[in-house]
């Protein structure tokens, strides 16, 4: 996609904030923020937005303004500074990716059982495009992030439909799609493919997760296990610990006495690559990154190589994250965390 090789995401801002907080949206991201990334020399930003932010569950249909002026400011930074958008729905009505985050909460999401929710979702998806398809800055309309079913078949229908509703409207919009498993490179696998030149599809990769997470509370299988691999290496002792612990396999069993290297990040986006090659279609990397707790040294030698990776291939990236959220850029007060990581990024 032109103007979207080398991007970063403004997460925790108008998605996974702490508490619905206009303040918060006021000053987390500012247009300093927007000329600080296009200093860097990236060319655009991954926009995370939680529905509740521009339609309240009491007014259902109702546009909220004081939510979608936090949008039209940052694309009129944007557009400024030189860069271009990815709108992205990160909550959805009916739908939160980190109801999958631990076993079990998944089945709390009914977008993709109730016939009224997803006409929700629909009609706000129109009432985007409406207000942002002609806007001042090259656009891309991420329909949802992390689908969390373990199969492609009812997210394929609301995404045909959706697809279409967008397409009556602007029939040249670019949208992107992702598929199951959190935006897995698996999750590629069985997601329907639409003729339709302004398509692209998406993928996350934080593999594997006992590295990139390690010790992350929010996540169970890292947190319980509480190894701390480096990179490149092994996982070491990560298989007798998932043999006591078989429920949290569905994480790490694969990674068993595997090397950690670029031999390693090549099997893990080798899918997507066959994938653009077989539809068509590009593909884009919407997430990535390593928590920002991990040894520096490891974390600089995984961004080195998966970058290199997706460059190899040009696919364009979007990083997670550029401020705070434990894998930013930047602190919650702006200082950068780790320049060395920031010059991989940049391509230095």
């Amino acid at each position: 996609m032109k103007d979207f090789d080398r991007g970063v995401n403004l997460g925790g801002w108008l998605s996974q904030y702490a508490a619905y907080d206009h303040e918060h949206f006021r000053t987390f991201i500012t247009r300093r923020d927007i000329q600080r990334i296009a200093a860097w020399g990236l060319d655009h930003v991954r926009l995370p937005v939680d529905y509740p932010v521009i339609e309240s569950d009491d007014a259902i249909g109702a546009p909220r303004e004081d939510g979608y002026d936090y949008i039209d400011r940052c694309i009129e930074w944007c557009a400024d500074a030189g860069l271009a958008v990815i709108l992205d729905v990160h909550e959805a009505p009916g739908f939160t990716f980190r109801n999958d985050l631990e076993e079990g909460d998944a089945a709390a999401n009914n977008l993709f059982t109730d016939p009224a929710v997803q006409d929700r979702f629909v009609a706000l998806w129109e009432t985007i495009v409406r207000r942002y398809a002609d806007a001042a800055v090259p656009m891309v309309f991420e329909l949802l992030n992390e689908v969390t079913l373990p199969d492609n078949g009812p997210w394929n229908a609301l995404v045909s439909r959706t697809v279409a509703a967008i397409r009556a409207i602007a029939p040249e919009a670019v949208i992107m799609i992702g598929g199951t498993h959190n935006n897995a490179v698996s999750g590629l696998d069985g997601l329907v493919e639409i003729d339709d030149p302004h398509l692209v599809y998406t993928f996350h990769t934080y593999e594997p997760l006992y590295f990139t997470h390690q010790n992350a509370p929010w996540v169970e299988g890292p947190r319980e296990w509480g190894g701390a691999p480096l990179y490149p290496g092994y996982l070491h002792g990560l298989g007798e610990w998932l043999a006591a612990n078989p429920q949290h396999n569905q994480f790490g069993d694969q990674h068993v006495d595997q090397r950690m290297d670029r031999e390693f990040l090549a099997d893990v986006v080798a899918p997507a690559v066959a994938f653009a090659q077989r539809t068509g279609h590009e593909v884009y990397c919407g997430e990535f990154g390593v928590a920002d707790w991990v040894d520096p040294a490891s974390r600089r030698a995984w961004l080195g190589d998966f970058l290199g990776l997706l460059r190899e291939h040009d696919i364009g990236f979007g990083l997670w994250s550029y401020k705070a959220m434990d894998f930013g850029l930047v602190d919650l007060h702006g200082e950068v965390v780790d320049p060395e990581y920031l010059a991989i990024v940049r391509g230095e």
